[in-house]
């Protein structure tokens, strides 16, 4: 019989030998315990018997960590094992020991195969996918109109007004915008517009969108005028187009510039109007009728 402040050993007449706990202990201590039961049957020479796979089950039920439960069992197993003499104690430990060490390998394997799945699962986290949008659109078609304050440029897009603002981006010049959305039904949209016919405020432009439309408001730096175009390129095409008069030159030949170009701009049915008067005016003058 041994005694200790926390347990008692009781060695049986068939050699057997019997731990028992005088108290409730925490399961560190528990551990603690039977690392002090080990160390005293090894300097006393107390022989080791199958009551010893009771306090092995003990130890596993312990409330510490799983990997380190599982290795402490597995050393304390080999050290019974090593101490063992009768070949049923033997074959016990034996076959405890095996358990032990496949049970360490499937956690090993366990905590590999878990790794990867981990990693896939942070990845949306820490890795944002990109917005992929298609090609990029050139916006051609629009209409404009002003008031004393605003000139106002209106651009149909469908199902603009369900993108995310951030989207739908406008950059202002003195004399110049530009309208880029992005990523509408897989496309980008595109409107660059230089030469702004007059300078427009930047603090003062903004832009709203609307049910389908994106509507541009440049503020007039000169407030209460009138632009008569929207660029200056547009002013100047449409200037050439204009024909000229010049008060020198005879009525006659500034009336015949403005026959050849109606002439060249229109379409057929008006050439052959204007070839039947021409026609018509030279056989009259050929006669001597004057009248037209």
């Amino acid at each position: 019989m041994y005694r200790n402040d926390d347990f008692t050993v009781d060695c049986t007449s068939t050699g057997d030998v019997n731990l028992e706990l005088k108290q409730d202990f925490s399961a560190l201590h528990k551990y603690q315990v039977y690392q002090s039961f080990l160390q005293m049957t090894s300097r006393d020479g107390v022989a080791i018997s199958v009551s010893q796979v009771q306090i092995l089950q003990e130890l596993a039920a312990a409330s510490l960590p799983r990997n380190i439960k599982l290795q402490n069992d597995l050393e304390e197993v080999k050290v019974l094992l090593e101490k063992a003499t009768r070949k049923r104690v033997r074959d016990t430990l034996t076959a405890e020991k095996s358990k032990i060490e496949t049970e360490i390998k499937n956690k090993v394997q366990q905590k590999s195969q878990k790794k990867p799945e981990f990693l896939d699962n942070e990845k949306p986290a820490a890795v944002v996918a990109p917005i992929t949008t298609g090609y990029t659109v050139k916006i051609s078609n629009y209409g404009w109109d002003q008031s004393d304050k605003f000139v106002k440029i209106y651009i149909t897009l469908t199902g603009v007004h369900q993108v995310p603002a951030e989207n739908v981006q406008v950059h202002f010049t003195e004399r110049s915008f530009d309208l880029l959305v992005k990523n509408l039904n897989g496309k980008s949209y595109s409107m660059i517009v230089n030469n702004l016919l007059k300078p427009i405020s930047v603090e003062g432009s903004s832009k709203k969108v609307k049910t389908d439309t994106v509507l541009i408001l440049c503020r007039k730096k000169a407030e209460n005028t009138q632009w008569e175009y929207l660029t200056q390129v547009e002013k100047e095409c449409k200037e050439k187009e204009k024909p000229s008069y010049d008060a020198e030159t005879d009525p006659s030949e500034g009336l015949m510039n403005v026959l050849k170009k109606i002439y060249e701009d229109g379409d057929d049915d008006m050439k052959r109007t204007i070839n039947k008067a021409w026609v018509e005016s030279r056989e009259k003058q050929a006669k001597g009728d004057t009248e037209f």
